[in-house]
């Protein structure tokens, strides 16, 4: 089996699928073969177990396993749609006749509600690094990037010079499965990425990335999730934000302002990048809160008893 799940992870990465989604299909399948070859033979060696033995009742073994080690239902329902997209490959290979896991059904997720900031609260985190460090004109112009263009970590990090068109206040974005979107960013963002990119003196190329570590090479992930998280504390400490966000969480913001400000859902679908316009529906249960706020404050019988 464990050359199947290679030869699986090889097609997800022939068809442009994600790293995180690679990684975590691959983690997932991987404790699933842990798990099925748990025990040993009459001679005292690990169990083998061969693709062909698959079949509905051994997943719902492993589901019910799952559910006894109290894993939460999100990571049981990840793990059951790498399961069922394995299965599919195999199918596709004619290793399998039949999909096993076609008829398995996914624990019901409970919806969680996105984290976000108020404008003001998103203002004073962006306006947090020192613009008189020339790292900290550069940790602006992310937390400018992510705000105004509610981007993913990922999709920031990959951003090259080529990829912004100042004249059009426009930036090319490569989102999940390596799709392109075109994003506009506003005034604000344009300032703080111009004051970065003006100090640069190596790596001014189409091709170069525009964020750049103390070594010159393209930011991680990770470090910018860090610089974020370094940002915030310094916001927390002196009592201008009292409350925590992640990178994600400007992306959050972003969506929930634009909304709230009467922006429609297929528009920010479109801006946010998401395949299903059901992911942006989040969105709208903010929207809903906002309204409900509004009519209180304006309504003339808002307050009135029965």
């Amino acid at each position: 089996m464990d050359a199947e799940i290679r030869q699986f992870a090889d097609s997800l990465m022939a068809r442009n699928a994600s790293g995180h989604t690679v990684k975590s299909y691959l983690g997932d399948l991987r404790q699933f073969h842990e798990y099925l070859t748990r025990t040993e033979d009459s001679e005292g060696n690990p169990k083998t177990f061969s693709v062909q033995e698959l079949d509905a009742r051994i997943i719902r073994e492993y589901l019910g396993h799952l559910h006894w080690q109290n894993i939460e239902k999100s990571s049981i329902a990840r793990k059951i749609s790498a399961i069922r997209s394995f299965c599919r490959f195999l199918c596709k290979r004619q290793i399998l006749t039949h999909n096993p896991a076609k008829l398995i059904r996914s624990p019901k997720v409970p919806q969680k509600i996105p984290n976000y900031l108020t404008v003001e609260d998103c203002v004073t985190l962006i306006e947090t690094p020192d613009l008189n460090r020339p790292r900290g004109r550069r940790d602006r112009a992310i937390l400018e990037l992510l705000y105004a263009c509610g981007l993913r970590v990922s999709e920031l990090t990959g951003i090259n010079i080529g990829d912004i068109d100042f004249g059009e206040a426009l930036i090319l974005v490569r989102g999940k499965g390596k799709k392109e979107r075109l994003v506009p960013f506003g005034n604000h963002c344009h300032r703080a990425l111009k004051a970065y990119l003006e100090e640069r003196r190596s790596q001014t190329d189409a091709q170069s990335p525009v964020f750049l570590n103390p070594r010159g090479l393209r930011l991680t992930s990770r470090s910018v999730r860090n610089l974020v998280e370094k940002h915030l504390r310094a916001a927390l400490r002196s009592n201008r934000l009292n409350q925590k966000i992640s990178p994600h969480g400007l992306r959050h913001s972003f969506a929930t302002h634009l909304l709230n400000s009467g922006a429609d859902l297929r528009s920010i679908q479109e801006l946010l990048g998401h395949k299903n316009l059901a992911t942006t529906q989040r969105y709208t249960h903010l929207s809903i809160g906002h309204l409900m706020e509004q009519y209180d404050k304006a309504h003339p019988r808002a307050h009135t008893k029965a």
